[in-house]
């Protein structure tokens, strides 16, 4: 008698996962040039960049919510 596993290693929402991945790397991204920003380091970039990555965590925010909510 042999007895078969089931692979629980796949994961059954790779779409998820990669959202929630990209979701954390751009509030990241946001985060450490807005701090570097307001350090001095990066003082000549301008104020849209900054605009333009949060509304870009923002949007990628609401497409992980999107996704992880999915029934199906």
């Amino acid at each position: 008698m042999t007895v078969e596993t089931e692979k629980v290693s796949q994961s059954p929402r790779p779409l998820t996962e990669l959202s929630a991945y990209i979701f954390s790397t751009v509030v990241g991204i946001t985060i450490v040039v807005y701090l570097l920003r307001g350090f001095g380091v990066l003082a000549f970039m301008p104020g849209g960049v900054i605009w333009l990555l949060v509304l870009l965590s923002v949007a990628t925010g609401i497409i992980y919510g999107i996704v992880k909510n999915k029934r199906f």
